[in-house]
């Protein structure tokens, strides 16, 4: 299958280029140029990745990221001109899985682009069909269905989030340092602040942990890192 992409932009120069440096990497590339019209579009079609501008007329991107997160769990690639910590965390907290600041190259674009679908699809042409759930204390991780329970009910996490779930819980109580976490789960050289990592951490235990407060499932070693707690079982 042929990846799709929806852009959500007002910059139609932009899009333009976006649209053809996907269609050189083989991709499918639609466009919306108002945040209503790019909502309309998530709501009628199935994306593999939206790129979603912060700076949208009517609605502005975080709107939209919040609308899209009620239930859509495609990745979301935000894009702002604004180069401050405050958004990129605010962005990150809301669902979105990578954020790139305005000028980029798009070479930078592509391969981020590229990282997310292959995190999002896994390469399932090549995945095992016999994968079995990782099973902690409550907690139970399918990776074929990409689906989280906690004492059997569901939850819902970005494709990011649950891909930095799977990777702890599948190497239990393994010290990673931010730096290992990001390299890892993004498949990309470091190029986030601490802030970022911890951004994910913090909302996937308000999702998974009875008491965020008191983590049981990822726990901090402090001055190190984050483990899986293999004793959570």
């Amino acid at each position: 299958m042929i990846p799709k992409i929806l852009i959500i932009d007002d910059d139609q120069e932009l899009c333009d280029l976006i649209k053809k440096y996907g269609k050189q990497a083989n991709y499918l590339v639609e466009t919306a140029h108002s945040g209503p019209q790019g909502l309309n579009k998530t709501f009628e079609n199935d994306y593999q990745l939206i790129i979603l501008d912060v700076m949208l007329p009517v609605i502005d991107g975080f709107n939209i990221l919040s609308e899209i997160r009620k239930n859509n769990q495609t990745p979301v690639l935000m894009l702002t001109a604004k180069d401050t910590g405050n958004d990129k965390i605010k962005g990150l907290s809301m669902g979105a899985d990578d954020y790139l600041t305005k000028p980029f190259s798009m070479n930078e674009l592509m391969a981020r682009v590229g990282s997310l679908i292959r995190r999002y699809t896994l390469l399932n042409p090549q995945a095992p069909t016999t994968m079995q759930p990782i099973k902690l204390k409550g907690m139970i991780i399918d990776l074929e269905s990409r689906m989280v329970t906690v004492n059997e009910q569901p939850i819902d996490l970005t494709a990011k989030e649950f891909d930095l779930l799977y990777f702890l819980a599948s190497h239990k109580n393994k010290i990673f340092t931010k730096k290992q976490l990001y390299s890892q789960v993004w498949q990309e050289d470091y190029n986030f602040d601490d802030s970022n990592i911890m951004s994910f951490i913090s909302k996937l235990r308000k999702k998974i942990e009875p008491n965020p407060a008191q983590p049981i499932y990822i726990q901090t070693i402090r001055g190190v890192g984050y483990r899986m707690n293999g004793e959570a079982t």
